[in-house]
């Protein structure tokens, strides 16, 4: 269970550097549609996990019900700060939420 408490917010980065969810945010190319992301983003900050549910393996997934399904995939670590490992959309989703879990299994196993 959730508790509303806020968390901080951190993006992965890949052991070459790159930040997988930051390119996808910037990907997408409707400012308007980039602000809601990021309001979401807001309200996981803020201990609301309203759209969230799990997919396996220590990754939740952030669902938003507008444009093409988009998907924030994440984790959380002891309860206080959230890692953003990807993002994606309905028509991608098997592909991130598998690219999501190999983020994850790569950070526990660097021993956040």
């Amino acid at each position: 269970m959730h508790t509303a408490h806020l968390r901080n917010i951190q993006v992965y980065r890949t052991p070459n550097g790159k930040e997988p969810f930051n390119e996808w945010l910037k990907s997408i190319p409707d400012t308007k549609t980039r602000a809601r992301v990021r309001a979401g983003l807001e309200q996981l900050r803020l201990g609301n996990f309203g759209n969230v549910k799990t997919v396996g393996e220590g990754v939740l997934e952030l669902r938003f019900h507008f444009g093409v399904g988009y998907r924030i995939y994440f984790s959380e670590i002891r309860n206080t700060i959230i890692l953003l490992l990807c993002g994606g959309d309905k028509s991608s989703q098997t592909r991130d939420i598998a690219r999501a879990k190999r983020y994850w299994l790569k950070c526990k196993e660097e021993n956040l």
